[in-house]
């Protein structure tokens, strides 16, 4: 059990690292007016987009067999990466807003990281379920370009946000069982970190769009 508490104590370290560069990066660039309007036009939001998707499908897919050091400045740059986009959220939403949206995305992460640490049921089970209902996302997120229906995007999120919140108990249960089996425990600290920041973010933007209060 101390070895399962020390890997999760580096874990939620790497998380709080991730998520404290993409909000400070968020909240810096939106105070910058000719930062914004460099990253936002053109095809520099595409092109950052594209570099976002490739790295998290290179940690997604490797980082497990990487060394602690090219896991963690990847972990980082997508951290970063990640920030150049949120600069919209902090453009749209009241500051007090987004603050108060992430205190209970922390609560709810928690809460379900919880029930996934402790709970005896074998989550795998469910696996092939998440992968459908992303899949599923993904396909009715492109739709919804086309589609100006505020309905249509409200269940979108709900959708977005079961989805995520059911991920965060079985990723903190995967990695809990990846201990066992993984010689690195750095390197499984970050990618823990890795797929709960996703899970984070995730959640946090889904409660914003339910909650948050527009300027």
């Amino acid at each position: 059990m101390l070895q399962t508490n020390k890997l999760f104590a580096k874990m939620f370290l790497w998380l709080f690292v991730g998520l404290a560069i993409t909000f400070s990066i968020g909240y810096y660039i939106q105070g910058n007016e000719p930062l914004v309007n460099k990253i936002f036009g053109g095809g520099n939001y595409f092109l950052i987009w594209i570099v976002e998707i490739v790295v998290a499908i290179v940690l997604s897919a490797r980082i497990r067999k990487l060394n602690p050091t090219v896991a963690s400045i990847l972990y980082m740059i997508y951290s970063a990466l990640t920030g150049l986009t949120f600069a919209t959220i902090f453009i749209v939403y009241e500051l007090e807003s987004i603050i108060f949206v992430f205190a209970i995305s922390a609560i709810v992460v928690f809460v379900f990281g919880l029930i996934g640490f402790f709970t005896n049921l074998d989550l795998s089970k469910i696996s092939t379920l998440l992968f459908m209902g992303l899949i599923a996302l993904i396909v009715l997120s492109v739709v919804s370009i086309f589609i100006n229906s505020e309905t249509f995007n409200l269940g979108l999120t709900l959708l977005s946000l079961a989805l995520f919140l059911g991920y965060i108990s079985y990723d903190v249960q995967v990695i809990k069982r990846n201990l066992y089996v993984v010689e690195d425990e750095d390197t499984l600290a970050i990618y823990g970190a890795f797929q709960i920041y996703i899970d984070f973010i995730n959640i946090f933007i889904d409660l914003l769009r339910l909650f948050g209060k527009r300027k």
